[in-house]
This record gives structure tokens, C-alpha cells and sequence, in this order.
């Protein structure tokens, strides 16, 4: 008895219906009342026909093939025993001291109990911990941020635990009998760095922004650019700074920052820049080719400060009369910090008439300084040698004043003139060995800003050039 097969059955029906295609195919093509002879119109048919025959002879075997259902592979089945899920949760990992160390910070609110007990140390484990001398009290005293390390293996028991105790981290080996300490050396890193940016709405925004400290920025208006740029109308927002510093980093975290190296900072199409360094003892910031960014006097001993009030005739606000202006006058709100001019001895401290609160500065040469108005002293005391930039009082609106304000004269010998017209020379710019060692200490600096701003320093003896295209982004490099 022959098995009943698909397959065959499908291949039949392929085949006649192929041959009755062609049939019908034939017959279309042979008109009524043929007789015998074709014409050449016939002949073509003929030939196209027996053109779709060859084609559908040669595609319906391979459709035959296509269509065939594959068989059956035969399967196996293989049983493997596996362990209990309990048993494999439960059962201690082996590991070698040491390596199953977990790091914890802690957040704020967080106490030393509810970390050990989010990590399910043994309370008998704790206990012994916390006997240690010092500890329990350590970690009453944790503050967010503060890093907690344990040794604490999937299952086993407490082997290590480590924590910062005035500032050094120490470990404690708790597989012992006696728990032993052992100090934990810490990788420090000092990294020169260039913190760089646009100026933007705000300069001390886009400082911060960059990673400059506010002694960073103190440094860059205060100290370097405070003759050069008046920060509160030559910048604009496309205007670049570049400060150089290093970075003091332990165990990979920022732990401080030390003072500008060298900074530059454009306005409009002008460059301007500084260096540190050490002259008789004395730190302080000179141009690329030695020259000193100190001048004599301050012209502007409070920063930011408005002028109201200039030199020479005007009517007094509180008498009426005109009288002669002998000074200049800076409106600032009550308690902003006034600064020595210069370097100076104390004259005097104390009240004078309708100056109210005044100090008198003696420069040498002649030259004095005199601040009025002030709402109180800063701690100086006559006689005292104190540096340029020294805090000396606060302004205020003691004596004959109608508002808070700091009224500052500058006398030559007596004779009052006009402070914002006064042109002292600069100190002398560095020469022979010091300028050697200058550029010696500058180069490093000088590298780094080459690095991410597209500024030239022809010469480095000559004056400073720029090309006046920095670099159109900021970067942090070490």
C-alpha cells in the first residue's frame, strides 16, 4: 500500500497546471478555420509560447524544492542538577582580605548605626568596632560628605574598617584577636592647570563657572589687572580671561587651590597679562617681559566705587559756599573696605572736624594720602608700615557729609593735586638675575596657556604680542 505523500501530491498539481496554461495559451493564439500554412504573425506566437513553456519548465522544479517542508530533527533532553537557591544565597563567598572593600559617603542627616545597619554588620561586630579607642566618638561626629570604607565579604564577617581621622585615614584589621591600626598613605597630586572662559554676563559667574576660587578672582581684579582694566566697563561678554593656578588633589578629589600663576584677559582687541613672582621677598605680578603691574598709588582706593565728585571749585552740599574741592569723592554703600594707596607709615588715626573719621598716610617723599568719612578704623595704628592695598577703614558718613561716601586727597608736600591725574613712575622692571629667574619660573606657565589659547609671546623680552584671536573655547587642562 503506497503511504499518502504532500509532496507528491503538490508536484502533480504543479505539473498540470503548467501543461494546461500552455494548452490554453496555443489555443488563443490559433484563429477559427486554419488551414495548415501559418502566417508569420503565427510563427512568432508560436515561438513566444514555446519561450514561456522552457521558462516555466525550469522554475517549477525549483518551486517544488522551495516549497518542501523540512523533516523533523530529532531532539534530546539532557537533566543537570543544580543547587539550591537557598543554599547559593546564603553560603560566604570565598575571598582574600582585602578584597571586598565597600565605600560609603555619608549623607546628611545619616549617622554611623543606620549605615551599619543598612549594610547588616553583625551587631556583635559592631560592638568590638566601636570599643576601639576614639572611634565611637568619631563617629558621633561625621559630617556629609565623609567617606566610610568596609572590608565586609557576601555572608562573612567584618574584616576592615577604614575612616579619616584629623585629616589622615587609617584602617583598622579587625581578623585578629586585637584589633591593629594601620595609617592609609594617600595619593597626593599638585596639578598645573589652565581655567579658561568667556567673560558672558558675568565675569565672576563664568570664573566660578570655570573653577577659579573667589581668592582666584580676588587675585585676578585686586591683584593683577586693578590699574590696567576697569572691570565694571571695559569688559564684554566675548572677552576671554585664562588663569593658570595649581590644584592640590588627594586620592582624586580637589582639596585646594593655590594662588594665580600667570592670567591674561582681553578687552576689545587688547591683552592683557600677568605673572607671579618673588622679588626681595615680595610676591607680585609682572608683563611677560619683567615689568611690574604695581604702580606707585592706587587711583581708586575703594573697588567699584562711583566718582561723584571731582578736584577743584564747586559749591559745598552742606555749607552752600563755593570752596575749593581739595580731594575727589567715591560714593559706596557704608562699610565697603578702603585700601592704602601705597606703601606707607601711618600718620594719624582719629577724628578730625568736619573730616569726621580720618587717616593720614605718609608715602615718603613728600607724598601723603589722606581718607575721610569713615564709618570706623580697620586695626592700624600710627607709626605702622603698612603695604600698598591694606585695608584701613570702612567708609561711612562721619563729620561733614550728606551720605555715605570716601573723600581721598593726595598732597605733595602739603600741596593738594589732583589724585586722578597724578603719573608716578612704575617700579623698575627686572633685570640681570632676577629677570633669569623670572623667566625661568614663568616658562611653565607661559607653556600652559599656549596649550589651549591661541596667544604669542614674541620674544619674551620684547612686549607682549597677541594675535588677538583666542581660542573660541575654554578649557580645564592639567
Amino acid at each position: 500500500m503506497t503511504a499518502f505523500s504532500p509532496d507528491a501530491t503538490r508536484k502533480r498539481q504543479l505539473r498540470a497546471l503548467r501543461a494546461e496554461g500552455l494548452r490554453r495559451y496555443v489555443a488563443n493564439r490559433i484563429p477559427e478555420g486554419f488551414n495548415g500554412r501559418w502566417t508569420r504573425r503565427q510563427w512568432a506566437h508560436a515561438g513566444l509560447a514555446a519561450s514561456i513553456a522552457a521558462l516555466l519548465a525550469a522554475l517549477v522544479p525549483g518551486l517544488d524544492q522551495a516549497l518542501t517542508l523540512p523533516g523533523h530533527a530529532p531532539r534530546a533532553s539532557l537533566a543537570l542538577p543544580l543547587p539550591s537557591l537557598h543554599a547559593r544565597r546564603n553560603a560566604p563567598v570565598a575571598t582574600r582580605k582585602g578584597d571586598s572593600w565597600q565605600v560609603v559617603n555619608v549623607r546628611a542627616g545619616e549617622t554611623a548605626s543606620q549605615i551599619f545597619e543598612q549594610l547588616q554588620i553583625p551587631q556583635a561586630d559592631l560592638a568590638r568596632l566601636l570599643k576601639y579607642p576614639g572611634l565611637a566618638r568619631e563617629m558621633s561626629r561625621l559630617r556629609p560628605g565623609a567617606e566610610l570604607a568596609f572590608d565586609l565579604p557576601t555572608g562573612g564577617a567584618l574584616r576592615g574598617f577604614r575612616y579619616t581621622r584629623m585629616g589622615q585615614k587609617v584602617e583598622l584589621d579587625l581578623t585578629g584577636e586585637r584589633i591593629t591600626e594601620t595609617p592609609v598613605p594617600q595619593q597626593v597630586d599638585v596639578r598645573t592647570v589652565v581655567l579658561t572662559g568667556k567673560v558672558g554676563n558675568s565675569l565672576f559667574t563664568s570664573a566660578r563657572k570655570a573653577g577659579l576660587s573667589a581668592q582666584n578672582l580676588k587675585e585676578l581684579t585686586d591683584d593683577i589687572f586693578k590699574y590696567d582694566v576697569d572691570f565694571r566697563s571695559d569688559l564684554e561678554p566675548d572677552d576671554r580671561f585664562s588663569v593658570v593656578v595649581d590644584q592640590t588633589w588627594r586620592d582624586g578629589k580637589l582639596v585646594g587651590t593655590g594662588p594665580v600663576l600667570a592670567a591674561t584677559i582681553t578687552t576689545g582687541d587688547k591683552l592683557h597679562s600677568g605673572f607671579l613672582f618673588e622679588r626681595n621677598g615680595r610676591r607680585s605680578y609682572y608683563t611677560a617681559d619683567g615689568r611690574s603691574l604695581e604702580r606707585a598709588f592706587i587711583r581708586m582706593p575703594i573697588p567699584f566705587a562711583r566718582l561723584t565728585s571731582g578736584f577743584g571749585g564747586r559749591r559745598h552740599p552742606v555749607l552752600g559756599s563755593m570752596r575749593m574741592h581739595k580731594g575727589v569723592d567715591y560714593a559706596a554703600a557704608t562699610g565697603t573696605p578702603i585700601m592704602a594707596a601705597g606703601d606707607a607709615r601711618v600718620k594719624s588715626v582719629g577724628w578730625q572736624g568736619g573730616y569726621g573719621k580720618t587717616v593720614e598716610l605718609d608715602h615718603g617723599q613728600g607724598r601723603t594720602t589722606l581718607y575721610a568719612h569713615m564709618s570706623r578704623f580697620a586695626n592700624i595704628r600710627p607709626g605702622q608700615q603698612i603695604a600698598q592695598g591694606t585695608v584701613i577703614g570702612y567708609v561711612g558718613s562721619t563729620g561733614m557729609s550728606t551720605g555715605p561716601h570716601l573723600h581721598y586727597e593726595f598732597r605733595i608736600n602739603g600741596v593738594h593735586v589732583n589724585p586722578l591725574k597724578m603719573t608716578l613712575p612704575p617700579p623698575a622692571p627686572l633685570s640681570g638675575a632676577d629677570l633669569t629667574a623670572f623667566k625661568d619660573e614663568t616658562r611653565r606657565a607661559l607653556g600652559k596657556i599656549r596649550e589651549v589659547e591661541n596667544i604669542v609671546f614674541q620674544g619674551e623680552e620684547d612686549t607682549l604680542v597677541a594675535d588677538n584671536k583666542p581660542a573660541a573655547t575654554g578649557h580645564n587642562r592639567g
